[in-house]
């Protein structure tokens, strides 16, 4: 069953705190609300700033490449410590330690090969679902859990490579095999946490919310790419998730006798197995990219057909996920490139960035960007824009590339370093 989005709605408000600001938008999973790195929400930006000059709050939060999620006055991160994955819940306010769960878990994922350097700890994003008061993790070496939000106990636990068998990613490619672990967050559909879990019996498998059962499995066998993971996607009236496999593209039916039964497909390897940027859903459409050998960004549309290719562009992304607003298409790669959707022109380029890069676009027209090592930029994205045009750019010189994604809620801004730090700062006009 499928809740609907009042119902939601309406428990979330009675689960969390009050927003402090006017058009507050809560960030549950990776990429957002709407898995679209889309915000309701203003930047702040005043003709001046946007930004409180120091940090509400900082805390340690363990090492890993999750991106922290919040909802209303709390905010939940996933990180490493020592020998143990640790989830922590806080006080957005204050960044007070409200719980902590912890188990024990290795650095990397049992298969791990190739760029070790680059990244240990966890890298799926935590999801959350207010209405059945459910938080889902996904740690580097396949351990679902499934907690309470706001209490911290431990409801269901599932070990994916032990119970389903996952191998090693295969090589692909004329370059070396890689394999990060588990990268891709749950998606929670419904009453449903739909993983990829990359095994032999199901590329895609989902469980039920309330105690992990396996409610369906993908026809597809693929093994599991190093994106972000699946998201929804209606096709002509259809409930539908896609995802970025090792392979390529798969889009799965994900409802009623039908579900798991593949939709389209679409090939896409890339040298490395880097297949690591979310495909980003408009409508019946969806984008993918990546660089090395593919440097490509295509649009496919999706129907009973399956997918077909309506252009193929050469910006191409490595890490940042394509984010659409007002016909064109953003990304940070190494610069902050303008595509136009219809076509897949470049508009303009501009900017310096490093090769890590997230975004999230706000409801006044600006493009938050964080990567580099610890580059934060503010861009100015009106829709008639014909030239780059950054308003403010702050360096909080990381250790090491910013992979964690960048999170606008409630006013707040959170930025997160791989080593852990998560910074808080307030948009100007929050309440804080």
């Amino acid at each position: 069953m499928i809740v609907r989005a009042g119902l939601r709605e309406a428990l979330a408000m009675a689960l969390f705190c009050g927003s402090t600001s006017l058009s507050a938008d809560d960030w549950l999973g990776w990429r957002g609300s709407r898995h679209d790195d889309v915000s309701t929400e203003s930047s702040g930006w005043n003709g001046e700033r946007w930004l409180s000059e120091a940090p509400s709050w900082t805390i340690e939060t363990g090492r890993g490449a999750t991106a922290p999620i919040a909802a209303g006055d709390r905010v939940w991160t996933f990180g490493r410590t020592e020998h143990e994955e640790q989830i922590l819940c806080l006080e957005a306010r204050d960044g007070r330690v409200l719980w902590r769960q912890a188990y024990e878990a290795p650095e990397r994922g049992r298969y791990a090969t190739g760029d070790e350097s680059f990244y240990d700890g966890p890298s799926a994003t935590p999801s959350l679902d207010p209405a059945t008061d459910s938080l889902l993790t996904l740690g580097i070496d396949g351990q679902l859990k499934a907690w309470s939000a706001t209490s911290g106990d431990k409801r269901w636990e599932i070990d994916l490579y032990e119970k389903y068998a996952a191998d090693q990613r295969p090589r692909v490619g004329r370059q070396g095999r890689r394999d990060y672990g588990y990268t891709g967050s749950p998606l929670i559909l419904g009453d449903a946490a739909i993983v990829e879990v990359g095994s032999p019996d199901g590329n895609l498998m989902a469980f039920a919310l309330n105690d992990g059962r396996r409610l369906w499995k993908s026809e597809s066998t693929d093994p599991a790419g190093h994106s972000g993971g699946p998201v929804p996607i209606t096709v002509e009236g259809r409930q539908a998730v896609a995802v970025l496999t090792l392979h390529g593209l798969i889009v799965v039916r994900a409802e009623g006798r039908e579900a798991g039964a593949t939709l389209a497909t679409f090939p896409w390897e890339t040298d490395f197995g880097n297949n690591i940027p979310t495909p980003t859903v408009i409508g019946n459409q969806v984008l993918i990219t990546s660089k090395y050998n593919r440097n490509a960004m295509v649009k496919l549309r999706i129907d009973r057909s399956g997918a077909t290719e309506v252009w193929r562009s050469d910006a191409a992304s490595g890490v940042c996920s394509p984010i659409v607003r007002d016909g064109r298409i953003w990304i940070a790669e190494h610069r902050i490139h303008a595509v136009d959707l219809a076509t897949g022109r470049t508009i303009f380029s501009g900017g310096r960035l490093g090769d890590a890069g997230s975004g999230i676009l706000t409801a006044d027209d600006k493009l938050i960007v964080w990567g580099g090592k610890g580059t934060l930029s503010l861009i100015d994205v009106s829709p008639d824009l014909v030239e780059f045009r950054e308003l403010d750019r702050r360096e909080f010189d990381a250790p090491s590339d910013t992979w964690p994604h960048v999170v606008l809620s409630n006013g707040r801004l959170l930025l997160r370093t791989r080593e852990g730090t998560l910074h808080c700062y307030a948009t100007i006009g929050s309440a804080e």
